[in-house]
């Protein structure tokens, strides 16, 4: 059985374009769709300083703060930069050194701003600006009141100012998605090649059992002392094998090439392994079902293409109509979306996916039983 899963790894990549198609391609895919709508699932604002005292402590801790702000913190200045021009973070901020002594000698205290060029980084501009104005409005007004500098401090945040009222008028609108922050960027970009890669990936690979048919190679092998189960399940094996080498290139490739972060590693690995069990389960119906090696490799990249289309892996879901929604989550495509943006979002873990790990399964396991069968029906 794995003497016959290994078989169709090597046939794979002996192959010279597969090594572009399964390596370099999503890289280069990720990087430019990262590099030109900026960085993951949430907007991710640098942060160099802030552990000089307790003023600088409280800014950092203010903008820590922000509602659907992920701060990351430097060691100095120019990792920093370094973060913001390779797009890990959207913008950066410098919190200067000696900021507490600066700011009790009434000093003219500047925070360089760095930003990539896009909306995410501008938008996150005016967040920050709010941030800083409203933390520092107390040391402002206790420079101007004179006397010890801690107390004038203390009295400005104690003090209580004349309330406004503002009236807006209801809405009837309902969103049609629900909001998330952060932006199309390098986290999202490489959930989506995943998806993708893997899927179809798997499913061009069909050619090969639909080569390995014709030739009565599957035949020749039963003519040994290996049952039948052990045959079909060494070509299941194969074709999964394929599916999550693609899976283990582009999670790799990402983190060390891109600081992507794939969320907890064991809610990580459940799903691509999951995912990949569906790809080589459609590539083996596939590769059972087709008559030719042309009519496999059309049908694997247009179902791969266009099920990936309807899933989400090129337009968030997030962005489909309600009904478009419920339609997506036909696909395998659709339940992984939702796994990996919970693991990545919502900082969730194994437990968190197991309803996406449960669907996949289903979808793995039906896809198997009906390969086999279809491959055992042809093969007699």
């Amino acid at each position: 059985m794995m003497a016959i899963a290994w078989v169709n790894l090597v046939r794979m990549f002996r192959d010279r374009s597969n090594i572009f198609f399964v390596v370099l391609m999503p890289i280069v895919l990720i990087l430019t769709l990262g590099s030109a709508f900026g960085t993951g699932a949430g907007v991710r604002l640098g942060v160099s300083g802030g552990e000089d005292g307790p003023l600088a402590g409280e800014l950092l801790y203010g903008l820590s703060s922000l509602d659907g702000v992920e701060v990351v913190h430097f060691a100095d200045t120019d990792a920093l930069r370094t973060a913001v021009e390779r797009g890990s973070v959207d913008a950066g901020l410098s919190i200067p050194a000696h900021y507490d002594a600066l700011v009790r000698q009434s000093a003219q205290v500047s925070l360089p701003y760095a930003a990539r060029n896009g909306p995410s980084g501008r938008q996150l501009r005016v967040t920050v600006d709010a941030a800083v104005a409203r933390i520092t409005t107390p040391l402002r007004a206790a420079r101007h009141a004179g006397g010890d500098f801690t107390q004038a401090v203390t009295r400005a945040r104690t003090a209580n100012m004349p309330g406004i009222t503002i009236t807006t008028p209801s809405s009837s609108l309902t969103p049609s998605a629900p909001a998330t922050a952060g932006g199309f960027g390098f986290d999202t970009a490489a959930i989506s090649q995943l998806l993708l890669f893997v899927f179809l990936t798997s499913l061009t690979s069909a050619s090969e059992l639909v080569q390995t048919r014709k030739l009565g190679l599957t035949r020749r092998i039963r003519a040994a002392p290996i049952s039948t189960a052990r045959i079909l399940a060494g070509e299941g094996l194969g074709r999964t094998l394929i599916a999550l080498v693609q899976g283990l290139i582009i999670m790799l490739g990402s983190a060390l090439l891109f600081g992507v972060r794939w969320g907890d590693p064991v809610g990580a690995a459940a799903l691509l392994l999951t995912y990949a069990l569906v790809g080589g389960g459609a590539a083996m119906l596939l590769g059972s079902a087709a008559s030719s090696t042309q009519q496999a490799t059309s049908l694997g990249l247009l179902g791969g293409l266009g099920l990936a289309a309807l899933g989400g892996t090129m337009v968030p879901l997030d962005l489909f109509p309600a009904a478009m929604r419920q339609v997506a989550h036909l696909t395998p495509h659709a339940w992984a979306v939702d796994g990996f943006t919970t693991l990545l979002r919502h900082h969730g873990t194994l437990l968190s996916v197991l309803p996406q790990l449960a669907v996949l399964t289903a979808f793995a396991a039906a896809f198997f039983t009906l390969g086999a069968w279809r491959l055992r029906k042809t093969d007699n």
